[in-house]
């Protein structure tokens, strides 16, 4: 039995015509934002990724098969699903079974991208370690997908309500290469430092690509992880976000709030205390992150025709 693909006709072209293709995950469409924010937002981020010169293949599990790119209705609908299950790699199988609608994370973008044979996968911010896990055990699977799944990932670090230094940690163990973009610094999110350093450093999309067609030639299982800054005109400076998220994750815990609940409720807070500017950085930094996959997407390409 083969994985239940279904190309939109514009990745499929692409495909055809061996022209670069951007993944996209729909997490952010169906649990990341407000319709019609949501589409917006998913509609800029697939045109800045057209304007720098690739395809957007925004991927959803819809009707028993897991789209490769989706249609322009296929995305409106979608960004007014009420009820998309937040699909990862333990849900995957099972949402196709059933016929659901899924929206896919981090791990399941990964998962069908490579199906795909797409390269690169843009995102926001992946999931990592989060705070408490010493008691929780709360490890996203987006840092177990990138230690098996050969697909580079384009994100602003790991999000800032995580546990970073743990998150690098895991990352670390498993043999996942985190290379910012442009600085020794670990991004954070919505800031450009984190505080941490980052295990590598590469100053072009020509030296990314490269480094995953390396991995491949050596045998090595996994992607990459590339931490793209947040831009500086956008960025949320560490010294104003940290206090917030630390209100936000007091206010959690004073709640009840627990496991996938988590995450939601805090970018929520976050939204409200920084009175919008934490939704208005997301964005910005979701559209740069389109901008580096793209250009990496097409050294890769040229790099394997060379």
């Amino acid at each position: 039995m083969s994985a239940p693909l279904t190309f939109a006709a514009e990745v499929a072209d692409a495909k055809a015509q061996n022209r670069p293709i951007v993944a996209l995950e729909s997490t952010i469409i169906t649990h990341g934002m407000p319709y019609p924010q949501n589409l917006e937002t998913a509609q800029a981020v697939e045109a800045e990724i057209r304007k720098a010169g690739a395809v957007p293949a925004t991927i959803a599990v819809m009707g028993g098969k897991i789209h490769i790119g989706l249609e322009p209705e296929e995305l409106e609908a979608l960004a007014q699903t009420k009820d998309a299950m937040k699909v990862s790699r333990a849900d995957l199988a099972v949402c196709l079974a059933k016929g659901a609608t899924g929206a896919t994370t981090v791990a399941a973008t990964m998962i069908c991208a490579n199906l795909a044979g797409i390269d690169v996968f843009a995102t926001g911010g992946i999931g990592g370690v989060h705070r408490g896990a010493e008691d929780s055990f709360d490890i996203s699977a987006d840092l177990l997908e990138l230690a098996q799944t050969p697909v580079s990932v384009v994100a602003a670090g790991a999000k800032a309500i995580l546990d970073l230094p743990k998150t690098l940690e895991v990352l670390e163990t498993h043999g996942v290469p985190v290379i910012a973009y442009g600085q020794d610094a670990f991004p954070a999110f919505w800031s450009r430092n984190s505080g941490l350093p980052a295990p590598l450093r590469a100053d072009s999309a020509a030296e990314i690509a490269k480094s995953q067609l390396a991995r491949a030639a050596l045998g090595l299982p996994g992607g990459q992880l590339i931490a793209n800054p947040i831009p500086e005109e956008a960025e949320i400076a560490r010294e104003e976000i940290v206090p917030v998220i630390e209100q936000a994750l007091q206010e959690a815990e004073a709640q009840g709030i627990a496991a996938k609940a988590v995450t939601p409720f805090l970018l929520s807070r976050i939204f409200e205390l920084t009175e919008g500017r934490s939704l208005e950085a997301n964005i910005a930094l979701v559209l740069n992150n389109a901008r580096l996959a793209a250009a990496i997407a097409g050294e890769i390409i040229t790099a394997r025709g060379a």
